[in-house]
């Protein structure tokens, strides 16, 4: 059975990375179709801009898989995430994400099978780090979500993310 164990961990660990890597190329399409206005762009006090989503994924994947599983100094500003309201285009945006979701992938694909147990407590709470990678990656594709819609409401256009789709001619 332990053999098994660790076939599921090796499993659910690469999926885990390689589902991050996906996310990080849908938002480097996502901001390199909008323009910097865009990306800041909100309707109301009640809505997050894409350079939002992009600073809270950061702030989140930090706190949750590098400071919380990998065991680096938690720094998140969380109130600064939806706070900003610009200074950053989507270069800098899209390093930051690149750089943060890298430095996850590194905590995430070095973990044993026994550590998937261990419980840890990044954010007001206890849970295993098996939770916190499943954390992660949900998180960051539930936000992920809103940006890909986000940029198709502002460009009116199509993205192209997944399987590629036969073009109608006119």
């Amino acid at each position: 059975m332990e053999t098994l164990d660790r076939k599921v961990a090796a499993l659910f660990l690469d999926y885990s990375c390689r589902k991050l890597e996906t996310m990080t190329g849908h938002v480097g399409v996502c901001l390199s179709r909008l323009t910097d206005a865009q990306i800041w762009e909100r309707h109301g006090a009640h809505e997050n801009a894409v350079g939002n989503l992009v600073l809270h994924l950061c702030g989140n994947i930090r706190q949750w898989a590098i400071a919380g599983v990998g065991g680096a100094k938690d720094v998140r500003d969380r109130d600064a995430e939806f706070s900003a309201d610009g200074g950053m285009g989507a270069e800098e945006l899209m390093g930051r994400f690149a750089l943060t979701v890298a430095e996850a992938r590194d905590v995430i694909a070095g973990l044993s099978a026994e550590r998937l147990l261990e419980k840890i407590n990044p954010q007001n709470g206890e849970v295993s780090v098996l939770d916190a990678v499943y954390q992660v990656v949900g998180h960051v594709q539930q936000h992920v979500g809103q940006i890909v819609l986000l940029t198709k409401q502002m460009t009116e256009q199509d993205l192209n993310l997944t399987i590629p789709r036969k073009v109608e001619q006119r």
